[in-house]
């Protein structure tokens, strides 16, 4: 069996992509300078846009981050995730000051929307540039998007190794018969 059949993996249309990063856009300028409120996008009932998915967005600004948070798995619709998430990461990210509205016109939007989790057997099972990680040791948790080594050049050890340090456990705590390690898809889309 191929190891990408075990995910539930979520395929957006272009046009369920583009109402997203809109209705991620509506929610920044709601919050920074007071526009419009976000609405549910009028979709078809069976879209994925209204069943129940993690995303995280991210925001660029002059090509830096700005911000990124996320939710792994939700009980909201996934625009609804989208819309939270985009003022989340433009206002609690704890890395960065809140984005001010000035900045607005500057920053560009990713959005990456995420299939559920499944438990890691094997090391060999992760496939760089298709799997994010987590990992879960008693009370630290860690998350790395899947475009994450890809962009840093990690191999499949050195993502581990950096999933372990996001959630300030020792790098190889993935090797701990206590740690709880998941990987997920995501598709990933942004305004660029």
């Amino acid at each position: 069996m191929n190891a990408s059949a075990c995910y539930d993996a979520l395929v957006l249309s272009g046009q369920e992509k583009k109402a997203l990063l809109a209705i991620a856009r509506t929610a920044l300028a709601h919050k920074l300078v007071g526009g419009p409120s976000v609405s549910p996008p009028d979709v078809p009932t069976n879209s994925e846009l209204l069943a129940p998915r993690g995303a995280f967005v991210t925001l660029h600004t002059h090509g830096e981050l700005r911000g990124c948070i996320g939710i792994v798995e939700a009980a909201m619709p996934l625009w609804k995730i989208v819309a939270e998430n985009a003022v989340a990461a433009a206002t609690r990210d704890p890395r960065f000051p809140p984005l001010e509205a000035e900045e607005l016109p500057q920053t560009d939007i990713e959005i990456s929307a995420l299939s559920r989790p499944i438990p890691v057997q094997q090391p060999e099972e992760i496939e760089i540039g298709r799997d994010g990680l987590i990992i879960e040791n008693g009370r630290r948790k860690g998350l790395l998007l899947p475009q994450v080594a890809t962009e840093w050049g990690f191999g499949r050890e050195e993502f581990l190794q950096a999933v372990c340090e996001k959630a300030w456990l020792p790098r190889d705590a993935w090797r701990d018969p206590f740690s709880k390690l998941q990987r997920f898809t995501a598709e990933v889309f942004g305004e660029k």
